[in-house]
């Protein structure tokens, strides 16, 4: 070796040496980068690469928090289906229902699965058997399902209405016979995650590994693999890491994370499931409402309602969970809500103003004067020949001078 190699290579062999001495060094001062959490295996990879460790992963720390959220109808606006999680009845003579006089659809429960049948009923041809894969719905108001075609996903005909406690057809399917494609939006509100295989992340197709169902801790909190991993590496630490903090969040993150599937139908300008918690939503969807505030449907745009509302424009900090607990199930629990009205309205000019006799008839309830249940006009139910609307307690808090309740 000549003395010109000879240099060149303790050239290389120092500055080999100086960048591994650097590197040794920056880690040491940053120790997240390289060795502070332990890398654990995902249940599915957002499109934007991070990873989901799943719901059951908070349970050692966050013990309560998980149990009680298992009860919302968050939680389990989606699930796979299950004798313990399909509401509707299976048993004869009550696992039936007709449309339009020409189609029986029959509900049946069998070894291999539970199903819905469509035949004619003045010939009896059978028009489909398809199985129940998904439940989509918690069972407070109703539940719709899901069927697969390999890895396209579509809505069955018949649905199940809790209120009456009878199958009826899926709304927007009335007269519709065959299953309808579910699209990836759909999902973006019945799931955590679903990964969209078609070319443009809308369509119907779907990876049956890389689906969370419900709408659990890492849909409100962010895939959370490294915030899990370096937690079990790091058990004593005081601060958590790598997790999206509500109480971080500024109010208006904190309205978009709800208005997402809150705010009525949406113009996309990204692929669902593109938005997470603490992006602007605007920059991802827009509202496609154009009618005023005030008359907008109560279903489906509670957002809309609320910050319409004199309650919201009056306050400082005034979002959704100033009233809503995500992670508790808190549906019946009217004195939590109207002690929610009185830390507010207990003192001066903003006291109640109705008179004794409407507030002893009104069982002094704040919610039901001023956030009265109201007949939708979006969301109807045909049972059998008749046509339903779906009554939803309104977010525009308001006084109302009319008995809502004598709605049609």
């Amino acid at each position: 070796m000549d003395t010109h190699q000879s240099t060149i290579l303790k050239s290389f062999l120092i500055g080999a040496g100086l960048f591994f001495v650097a590197l040794a060094i920056y880690n040491c001062k940053n120790p997240e980068i390289a060795s502070d959490y332990l890398i654990i295996e995902p249940i599915a990879i957002h499109e934007n690469g991070k990873a989901f460790a799943g719901s059951t992963s908070c349970i050692p720390c966050h013990t309560d928090i998980y149990n009680s959220h298992i009860g919302t109808a968050h939680f389990k606006t989606s699930a796979l289906a299950d004798s313990s999680k399909i509401k509707g009845n299976f048993e004869f003579g009550k696992n039936t229902f007709t449309l339009n006089d020409r189609v029986l659809f029959t509900m049946m429960a069998t070894d291999s699965g539970f199903y819905q049948r469509a035949n004619f009923i003045h010939n009896e041809l059978e028009l489909f058997n398809l199985q129940v894969d998904i439940v989509v719905g918690s069972g407070t108001k109703g539940q719709s399902y899901l069927s697969w075609e390999e890895d396209a996903l579509f809505q069955l005909q018949t649905s199940y209405f809790t209120p009456t406690d009878r199958w009826t057809s899926s709304p927007g399917l009335k007269e519709l016979i065959s299953p309808r494609p579910v699209i990836a939006r759909c999902f973006e509100c019945h799931s955590t995650y679903a990964k969209n295989t078609t070319p443009d992340k809308k369509g119907n197709h779907f990876d049956k590994s890389q689906i969370i169902y419900g709408i659990d801790c890492e849909r409100c909190h962010g895939a959370s693999a490294k915030h899990v991993g370096y937690h079990i590496k790091n058990p004593d630490a005081k601060v958590s890491k790598y997790v999206i903090k509500h109480s971080a969040l500024s109010k208006q993150q904190k309205l978009d994370a709800c208005a997402l599937c809150h705010s009525g139908d949406r113009k996309p300008i990204q692929p669902p499931f593109s938005f997470t918690i603490g992006d602007d939503l605007s920059k991802f969807s827009t509202s496609e409402t154009k009618e005023n505030n005030i008359s907008l449907d109560v279903h489906g745009n509670q957002y809309g309602l609320l910050t319409a509302s004199k309650c919201f424009t009056k306050s400082k900090n005034m979002d959704c969970t100033s009233c809503h607990n995500p992670h508790k199930n808190q549906r019946n629990q009217t004195s939590t809500f109207i002690q929610k009205c009185i830390q507010c309205h207990s003192k001066g000019k903003t006291v109640c103003m109705a008179t004794k006799d409407v507030q002893r008839m009104k069982d002094n309830n704040c919610i039901s004067c001023h956030m009265p249940l109201i007949s939708s006009k979006s969301m109807k139910i045909q049972l059998d020949t008749m046509e339903t609307a779906v009554k939803v307690r309104t977010h525009l808090i308001s006084i109302y001078p009319e008995d809502t309740s004598k709605q049609p």
